[in-house]
This record gives C-alpha cells, structure tokens and sequence, in this order.
C-alpha cells in the first residue's frame, strides 16, 4: 500500500526561516514506517559560505 508523502526542506533563508520548499513522493508505510530523509536541492537556502542562495539540504518527512 503505496501513500503519498511530503518531504520538507531543512534550509533556512538569509534572514533565518524556513524556505518552505517541499517535493512530494510516494512510500510503502508497512515496508518502512520510519520517517524518510534525503538531500536535495534547495534554490531557496541560503548558503553562508558562498553568500549565495541555493544549495543541497536535507528534506525530511512531515505531515501531507
């Protein structure tokens, strides 16, 4: 039984607040219950190395 889920961006805008940025994909919650993380692209962080926005973040599982 396939679910769809929301997968939210841990990147923080210059200023300090959440993008908001989120991807949405599909899961089997009885093969894995846990909550899913994977990196990816986020054009909205803010990257303080660089002074640039856009960089690879972690997106976590959060309620659809």
């Amino acid at each position: 039984m396939r679910e769809i889920i929301k997968l939210s961006s841990t990147g923080k805008t210059k200023v300090g607040k959440p993008t908001g940025t989120f991807r949405t994909t599909m899961k089997n919650k009885r093969a894995k219950p846990e909550k899913q993380k994977s990196k990816h692209y986020d054009p909205r962080a803010y990257n303080a190395k660089t002074g640039k926005c856009g960089m690879h973040v972690i997106f976590e599982e959060t309620k659809l």
